[in-house]
């Protein structure tokens, strides 16, 4: 099973990845919706710790072909985490995506307002500035990441994570 989870978690990363030109530009961030379909369908099939981990491994190589910014890293991870943390103990595939939505339309872009921009970048942000962006991103992604997960299962392609925190 931990060579199927690692094979889904790499393919996903590529997804991400792969479709990361089609980023949207508000302000100082890089609207990604698709890192929240990847969050929902990865926290949901592979659980927390696995969503998290294709989170910053699509964060890296995202900031590193220049299609990405440092926000990308509380952005993408917070949400993976809650989705995949909220999927084990709800067993809820809506539940977990509006976890993606609090995690990274709220959490993360006050963690990236308070956090990130002072301590890397070297100035400070209006929370607006981060909150609208990474909240549509979220809300978009989340709304396809669920649409992609009802696919997957009716084509039995993917199944739920198991039980295991």
């Amino acid at each position: 099973m931990e060579t199927r989870k690692v094979a889904y978690a790499v393919v996903l990363t590529a997804i991400a990845v792969a479709l990361s030109p089609f980023s949207i530009p508000i302000g100082p961030v890089k609207a990604f919706p698709v890192q929240s379909m990847v969050n929902v369908l990865s926290g949901v099939i592979l659980g927390p710790w696995y969503a998290m981990a294709t989170a910053i491994a699509t964060s890296i190589i995202r900031n590193a072909t220049g299609t990405g910014t440092l926000f990308a890293f509380p952005g993408s991870m917070i949400g993976a985490f809650f989705v995949g943390y909220l999927y084990i103990f709800t067993r809820n595939i809506y539940i977990a995506a509006l976890g993606e939505i609090v995690g990274t339309g709220l959490i993360a872009a006050l963690v990236s307002t308070f956090l990130v921009a002072p301590a890397f970048l070297s100035r400070t942000m209006d929370a607006t500035a981060l909150v609208i962006p990474f909240l549509a991103a979220a809300v978009s992604g989340s709304i396809i990441g669920v649409l992609g997960l009802i696919a997957l299962e009716r084509a039995g392609v993917a199944k739920p994570a198991k039980a295991t925190k």
